[in-house]
């Protein structure tokens, strides 16, 4: 009882000291009243949580990229390798689509509520659908270009009036699109893989005459400057120019309040409507001109198109025109974009003209900055940058600037597709082997980039092995045979022959520890290459021609390693396919076949040695029977197949010669 009044007593006590404290609290905050400040708000993209995370962990070249399987059997080592595992993803994805959207009553469950519209099957529509002005606003706002005209056409049926905003809306999707459908965004394989076959249809008019943008623009009325900016823009975004000018001309003698974009597509065309350069730089300042007398501000798209034209004029006064527009735009406060710069090395650094250091200049003004994606072309930089480097001024320094530049913040995202990327590495790769000393570019750069980030072309890889070559850097040659079986490069004569090659004229120096086993290596990695080659060959898979030569190099290297059944193998090769091999093999390797089948006791081979060499024609035949004669006691199976091929005089004579030493041997 008392232990437990003793207890209430120091509740008591603590629940008084709490209350007391509490008061002293609350008296000390009114006093100073302190103030809570909210920070603004920051906005956030849906991905700003995994960035921060990523940049915790940094760039790591030995592991693959993220796209693919890590497991060392689905991890692709080569250039086609990259491309058919990524697009193979996707296309699972895209057929996972098409499954979804053909049997869209089987997909009617919500994965989410409220529902991701991304995972609900899209309306589909035929010439028998009921349509209203609803489906044709969803078509156009989701960017389904087919379905849009379908569901247009449909309503012009039905007689169903549509509004003129709804008609503009459809029309700048259809010029922009040029009336296909787009890639869908979520397709980013294909979009990274596809960029080249883009590139190579620029310049070429691919607009769809006559079709639903050209009627749709016919028959909305009245035309607003919106209706003709649109079909301006389209035009000469797909290069049909000639009824782009024939608009934009009348727009302007009609008082046609057009916006910039219009005017920075006509600049972006004028070598189209223009033949000579003078004519073309008149067009260009009366456009910019009639810019500033209708109080139309330019932009950077106008400094891009202007810049743009500039560079295909290709006279000598190209450079002064580039330096007045750079200089006029930079006076009005508008900034080059790498898009810009691209076309500022275009202009002066031709493969053909004098040479310019301006990219020393333009990598002095924006070296260390981070650019965001202003214009398409502003993925055209960083390849032309190393392009000029490498070709240009093969200056090797300013390439490691440039490649420092593009590792900068968010600027590798500039680099473009997939081959821009190798354009990119093929020319920063082909300098460095070329102008640093080879074992610092093993280790700093092949080492660090391949095969995750870049895999060597095959002119690449001939520049390294040539490297080897000159450097006697031998002992890399396990890793680069390895890599070029990885790259699907051994079908490539060129590199085959110069490997064999440069394993045949570079002795191991046993005296160095990294070159200890390479005898024994150099005769598997011949050996190797004799099996890849027949392998290919046997699944007619891009076959190889053997030479002459190529054999003789394989065969010289495997007698090294005293392997006489590898050899044996070599050797038949020549006698039996002796119609399909081109040229011959030197006759240093006939001799030592011989002298490594007279070290086994192979006399049997050796005489197959010598068939050979007598039915290809070799002089020196008769030297090849007196060293087997002197090599090996012959019965008299062997002593009659030697008189077959050489003769029986050359028997006697070997003969006599060997009585004569004998004879002086025991005068001795």
């Amino acid at each position: 009882m008392q232990h437990l009044r003793r207890s209430v007593n120091s509740i008591s006590y603590l629940n008084r000291s709490s209350l007391s404290r509490c008061r002293r609290l609350f008296a000390t905050s009114t006093e100073t009243e302190e103030k809570i400040e909210i920070p603004n708000y920051i906005h956030r993209s849906p991905t700003s949580i995994l960035k921060a995370l990523s940049q915790t962990v940094g760039f790591d070249p030995t592991a693959a990229h993220y796209k693919y399987h890590d497991d060392p059997y689905l991890i692709p080592l080569s250039n086609v390798g990259k491309r058919s595992f990524a697009l193979a993803m996707e296309s699972g994805r895209k057929s996972a689509t098409f499954i979804r959207q053909q049997h869209s009553n089987l997909f009617q469950h919500r994965e989410a509520e409220p529902p991701i519209e991304a995972f609900i099957p899209t309306k589909m529509f035929t010439v028998d659908s009921e349509v209203e002005i609803s489906d044709l606003v969803t078509s156009i706002e989701h960017s389904h270009v087919n379905d849009a005209i379908l569901v247009y056409s449909l309503l012009k049926k039905n007689n169903v009036e549509i509004p003129n905003d709804l008609k503009q809306a459809f029309l700048e999707m259809l010029c922009f699109y040029n009336c296909e459908e787009p890639l869908e965004e979520e397709m980013i394989e294909e979009r990274w893989f596809r960029q080249n076959q883009r590139m190579r249809e620029r310049h070429r008019k691919t607009w769809k005459d006559n079709d639903t943008a050209e009627q749709l623009y016919n028959e909305i009325e009245p035309k607003t400057p919106q209706t003709y900016a649109s079909i301006i823009r389209g035009m000469c975004k797909y290069y049909q120019v000639e009824k782009a000018y024939a608009i934009f001309q009348d727009c302007l003698a009609n008082n046609v309040k057009l916006e910039v974009e219009s005017f920075n597509s006509i600049l972006n065309v004028i070598r189209f409507i223009k033949e000579s350069a003078d004519l073309r730089w008149a067009l260009m300042l009366d456009l910019l001109k009639t810019m500033k007398e209708k109080g139309i501000n330019p932009n950077l798209g106008t400094l891009n198109a202007c810049l743009n034209s500039i560079s295909e004029m290709g006279t000598k006064n190209a450079k002064d025109y580039a330096i007045q527009i750079m200089t006029e735009f930079k006076n009005i406060g508008i900034e080059p974009s790498l898009a810009s710069y691209y076309h500022i090395l275009q202009t002066f650094c031709r493969d053909r003209g004098p040479v310019s250091h301006v990219l020393v200049d333009i990598l002095n003004e924006i070296e260390g900055k981070e650019f965001e994606m202003s214009d398409i072309k502003d993925t055209m930089f960083f390849v032309t940058a190393m392009d000029v480097c490498k070709n240009h001024l093969y200056d090797l320094n300013l390439a490691k600037r440039v490649d420092a530049f593009l590792h900068v913040g968010e600027n590798y995202n500039l680099i473009g597709d997939s081959y821009k990327e190798s354009i990119y590495y093929r020319n920063y790769f082909s300098l460095l082997v070329q102008a640093e000393p080879f074992e610092k570019f093993m280790a700093d750069y092949y080492h660090l980039l391949v095969p995750h980030v870049y895999i060597p072309e095959p002119s690449v890889m001939e520049e390294i092995l040539k490297a080897v070559e000159v450097t006697g850097a031998i002992e890399n040659i396990p890793l680069l045979w390895s890599h070029m079986i990885c790259f699907e490069q051994i079908s490539r004569d060129n590199l085959l022959a110069l490997i064999v090659r440069i394993m045949l004229q570079n002795k191991p120096d046993l005296t160095i520890k990294t070159q200890e086993n390479l005898k024994e290596t150099f005769s598997h990695i011949a050996w190797d290459i004799w099996c890849k080659i027949e392998e290919k060959n046997e699944l007619r898979s891009k076959p190889v021609v053997w030479t002459g030569k190529l054999l003789g190099d394989i065969l010289r290297i495997i007698c090294t390693s005293e392997d006489v059944d590898r050899a044996s193998v070599i050797m038949e090769k020549l006698l039996n396919d002796q119609q399909k091999i081109l040229g011959e093999p030197d006759y240093i390797a006939m001799e030592d076949f011989v002298q490594l089948c007279i070290t086994k006791k192979q006399p049997s081979r050796a005489i197959q040695c010598l068939q050979y060499c007598t039915e290809i024609g070799f002089n020196e035949s008769k030297n090849l029977a007196k060293t087997i004669c002197k090599g090996f006691t012959l019965d008299e199976n062997h002593t009659r197949r030697v008189v077959r091929y050489v003769g029986e005089s050359v028997i006697q004579e070997i003969e006599k010669e060997m009585q004569e030493e004998a004879a002086k041997n025991v005068a001795q």
